[in-house]
């Protein structure tokens, strides 16, 4: 009859894991990755190109929103006050029949977004073509 030492001893569990297999496919995948990484070449945008860029405006219309979403149109210095529903129809008294003046709206950064775009929305409305959006760059 074997003692009692030694079949505790022959049923011992093995509580390690064996790391070298993970280890294995771990250098194995590495050694792939590394050969091919630089087979890999990065995307490539072709740009469309123009013949030239457009004509400078003779004319900017600055139609701007303040924080309160108060409507001002600014042309040669002059400050006129408009409202959403009559905005469309001032700037394009102010444009007359010159096709090559640009709207720039210049909106405050606390005023919703929904009310550029409806400013927007409205002066393409009217058939004003150059509608620009003011930002400003960061430092």
């Amino acid at each position: 009859m074997p003692s009692p030492s030694s079949r505790s001893r022959g049923r011992r569990t093995i509580s390690e894991i064996n790391m070298v297999p993970f280890i294995d496919v771990m250098l194995v995948l590495l050694i792939i990755f590394m050969v091919t990484a630089p087979m890999i070449t990065p995307s490539m945008v072709d740009l469309p190109s123009v013949g030239k860029a457009a004509k400078q405006p003779d004319q900017v219309v600055q139609v701007v929103i303040q924080k309160d979403e108060r409507l001002e149109l600014v042309n040669n210095g002059k400050t006129d006050s408009a409202t959403l529903a009559n905005v469309a129809k001032s700037v394009k008294s102010l444009v007359g029949d010159n096709a090559n003046t640009a709207v720039v709206i210049s909106a405050d950064r606390s005023v919703k977004y929904e009310t550029v775009v409806k400013v927007m929305d409205s002066l393409q409305r009217a058939g004003i073509a150059r509608v620009g959006l003011s930002v400003q760059l960061a430092p």
